[in-house]
């Protein structure tokens, strides 16, 4: 009887400890696993594209974008557009060829979705030579990311990549721009959010905004709301 008393007790200490040994283990690893989930995810590598070399400028340019943009697109030192077609910039460095001094040119989150160098001749004065930008800054969308779909701006800077300016109203998209040289002046079609509903629709009104390239700033919108008014008095009788 004794010895029966004396096995139940040893088989329940075994069952016991097996239990608590198992629980530690269960334990151990939830805490690991934890441990290994807190560690924060390693940064992908930035790439750097092609240098891109104008004869106007005293500065090379490198673009700046992550892996899954790049996929092996070339880039056309001579035709900055190529960008716009296939890749998205998050920063572009301007290296000066004369003593090596670097600089970034935008010192926020942004994508630069495209850059084209304009250079304006007008008659009996230098020319005059900017970068103009179309920059993905704000997400006026609210999904908590920058894409297509959120406002795309412009920007001008001198050749140095700095004096950076935005030339378009907040909520907007650039449709296109071109330059008229007897007037030193760029001008922008721009689609605006006017029914305020976060997207950029037919909708929407339309305008164009006109950059004086001899002092840049801000834009003014050609086609007031009192053309406007006029316009559709006489269309929608």
């Amino acid at each position: 009887m004794k010895n029966y008393s004396f096995l139940n007790k040893i088989t329940t200490a075994i069952i016991i400890a097996t239990l608590s040994f198992s629980c530690e283990s269960s334990v151990t690893r939830k805490a690991e696993q934890a441990k290994a989930t807190d560690k924060p995810k390693p940064q992908p590598n930035l790439v750097y594209g092609d240098l891109i070399i104008k004869e106007q400028s005293d500065y090379l340019m490198i673009p700046v974008n992550l892996p899954e943009q790049n996929q092996n697109k070339g880039i056309d030192s001579s035709l900055s557009r190529s960008y716009e077609r296939n890749n998205q910039l998050y920063n572009i460095i301007f290296y000066r060829k004369q003593d090596g001094a670097s600089h970034l040119l935008l010192n926020k989150k942004a994508i630069i979705t495209s850059f084209d160098l304009l250079e304006v001749k007008a008659v009996d004065k230098p020319p005059t030579r900017v970068w103009l930008y179309r920059i993905l800054d704000q997400d006026t969308n609210g999904d908590k990311k920058f894409n297509s779909e959120d406002a795309t701006l412009g920007y001008l800077s001198d050749l140095s990549g700095k004096n950076l300016q935005q030339i378009t109203p907040n909520n907007t998209k650039i449709i296109n721009w071109v330059v008229v040289p007897s007037q030193n002046a760029i001008f922008l079609k721009i689609i605006k959010d006017s029914d305020n509903d976060k997207k950029f629709t037919e909708k929407d009104k339309t305008n164009f905004v006109r950059v004086n390239l001899d002092k840049i700033g801000m834009g003014t919108e050609i086609i007031s709301e009192q053309i406007e008014q006029e316009i559709k008095s006489y269309v929608f009788k």
